[in-house]
């Protein structure tokens, strides 16, 4: 069975932002619903499809409310509550919306092609004393994105999830704040400082499911079925009995980010494990959805999937036939720059690594194009277009580092604490100057010491569960070193950037190169544009690639010996526009690099 078509017009919360002048919750698995307001019980009226309501005594902000469900024990959150200041299991909490309105003034930005900049609340900037960080300890660090050059902050997921620390992708109520971070209202703060200072937010959403400890959504209704299974356990329910007001809760959730809070983009989680079977599929109803939100807010919105699947479908418009995200995550694209920058081979590096395989993923974005992938051991993929009318490399986030390809290692560890300052250059330069839409992530920047490790909060049920599980993940691999225990606190800690190394040493001179490399991508039209037709990549020696970027070519050297000759010819450039090792021009009149580094050059060029 599928899914009630798309109504013409997208669908509005059961309970919009700054209009909850009643209790409403959908239960359609229940009889009959009880309420309880700052401990007084009320039963509440049943309404259609499954919706019960209690308009007396009206929401009043502060105010603590649970449900119950015919004659269960259990009092339940809201589904929708915008506010748990006591936890997934606790009574969820009326948030003042006057204290939530959207920026004001604030016209939007375009995010495709912009330098976007991935940050965890908890570690970005942390308290005293090793405390975790919050929104409005954020704020406080948003002047230095501006100075690096970044034009919007991505966020990891906000949504309220077990414990005080945390990825977040194991939440539990899709509209609520996480309160260790500040709860709603220091949301609404982060994004007016951020606008203020001209950047752009977007809050990376998780739709595909949700953790295992407060999900209370399958009591209430159909939320999830068995007819599709995913790697958390059921699918979240798209397309089957009850689906349209599944649909309409998720739906209600983007509207809420968007439209009510005013942030400028979602990233969509893992959307291959969003399975659905009916038409539209849910990514397309909600591109249209955000396109008629803009529409209304006069503000561009943008989507970007994270998506397994190589296919450029996914941001292809909805009138052409595709999904209609306006950018997806470019896995191949990190593993290749990562692959050739350390050597590594293990896993799903395996395909990746040499210098002909950058060389053609940096203009081709997927490498698994139509093409066998020996980690997943079949044909993957489908083939990017570089003249491709509905797409183009802006399209594509691409990133030397993220969230998933530092903290999923064993240790955390960052690209940058295995190899030479030189081929970190060398790599990012490959990244910031190349035609996707590049994306840094905390502290990369100054190449940070502290790693981003797995960490948890879990009660003591599934917390040792969870730190079992992740040793023996890494064991059954031939990890022999300690993994660090996710709910030990230390391992939090541990993960948190320390501010002031960022202007020392090497560090400092990472942060000028990342500075420099910005500066030079908006100041030059050939380094940012977006066009996948005009890049070409020459291969010097296995060690050393040339990107060619219209007139402008970007030379990246990983080392560690000097720059090879390539077939006993000389590199030759008219001018060196920024550069980053040992780079001097030699008596044959070339450009040299004694070690591993990058520089970018006007007129480059092969000769002798």
């Amino acid at each position: 069975m599928t899914a009630a078509p798309r109504p013409s017009t997208p669908p509005q919360p059961p309970t919009p932002l700054g209009a909850m002048d009643r209790y409403r919750v959908w239960a359609p698995s229940a009889d009959a619903v009880a309420i309880r307001v700052d401990g007084t019980v009320h039963t509440m009226a049943p309404a259609e499809e499954g919706w019960f309501e209690l308009s007396d005594p009206a929401p009043v902000a502060g105010a603590r409310y649970a449900f119950r469900l015919d004659d269960g024990e259990l009092w339940l959150p809201d589904p929708r509550s915008l506010s748990q200041p006591d936890g997934v299991h606790a009574a969820s909490e009326v948030v003042d919306a006057q204290a939530l309105a959207p920026s004001p003034g604030w016209e939007g930005r375009d995010l495709r092609g912009a330098v976007l900049y991935e940050l965890h609340v908890g570690t970005f900037a942390p308290g005293p004393d090793g405390a975790g960080g919050t929104l409005d300890t954020a704020i406080e660090r948003l002047d230095a994105l501006v100075e690096l050059g970044v034009d919007a902050v991505e966020l990891m997921p906000l949504a309220t999830f077990p414990g005080e620390r945390g990825w977040g992708y194991d939440g539990a109520g899709l509209y609520a704040v996480h309160s260790a971070y500040g709860g709603p209202e220091a949301l609404a703060r982060f994004v007016h400082a951020a606008h203020d200072r001209g950047l752009a937010v977007v809050l990376d959403v998780v739709h595909n499911h949700l953790g295992p400890s407060g999900n209370y959504l399958g009591m209430f209704g159909p939320y999830f079925t068995d007819r599709h299974e995913t790697p958390w356990g059921e699918a979240v329910n798209l397309d089957q009995p009850g689906s349209r007001q599944v649909r309409d809760f998720l739906l209600g959730s983007a509207r809420q980010w968007l439209v009510e809070l005013g942030l400028d983009g979602l990233r969509l989680d893992a959307v291959h494990e969003l399975k659905d079977d009916s038409s539209p599929h849910f990514l397309a109803e909600l591109a249209g959805a955000v396109a008629a939100w803009q529409e209304e807010t006069g503000r561009p919105l943008t989507l970007i999937a994270e998506s397994d699947r190589n296919q450029p479908a996914t941001v292809t418009p909805t009138g052409a036939g595709g999904l209609g995200m306006d950018m997806q995550w470019a896995d191949d694209v990190h593993h290749a720059v990562h692959a050739w920058a350390t050597g590594e081979r293990a896993g799903y590096y395996a395909d990746f690594g040499d210098a002909d395989v950058l060389a053609a993923v940096l203009p081709g974005i997927f490498l698994h194009a139509g093409t066998y992938s020996s980690f997943r051991g079949r044909v993957w993929g489908a083939p990017v277009d570089p003249a491709s009318p509905d797409y183009d490399g802006h399209s594509f986030v691409t990133f030397l580092q993220d969230h998933d390809q530092v903290g999923n290692r064993a240790a955390g560890d960052r690209i940058h604490h295995g190899i030479s300052s030189g081929a970190h250059a060398a790599a990012i330069a490959l990244i910031l100057l190349g035609p996707g839409t590049p994306m840094l992530f905390q502290g990369e920047e100054w190449a940070a010491s502290t790693p981003f490790a797995f960490f948890t909060d879990h009660d003591d049920e599934l917390g040792p569960l969870v730190s079992a599980g992740r040793a023996e993940e890494f064991a059954a691999m031939g990890w022999s070193a300690e993994v660090p225990d996710p709910q030990q606190r230390s391992t939090f800690v541990g993960s948190q950037l320390r501010w002031e190394e960022r202007t020392e040493g090497e560090h400092g001179r990472m942060l000028e190169w990342y500075r420099e490399l910005i500066a030079l991508r908006r100041a030059h039209e050939a380094l940012r544009s977006g066009d996948l037709a005009a890049t070409r990549v020459e291969v010097l020696a296995e060690e050393t690639v040339l990107m060619h970027r219209g007139e402008l070519s970007v030379l990246a050297h990983r080392g560690p010996g000097a720059l090879a000759a390539a077939d006993g010819r000389v590199l030759h450039a008219e001018e060196v526009l920024g550069s980053f090792g040992p780079l001097r021009h030699g008596q044959d009149g070339g450009v040299h690099l004694d070690g591993a580094g990058a520089a970018v050059l006007r007129g480059a060029r092969l000769s002798g």
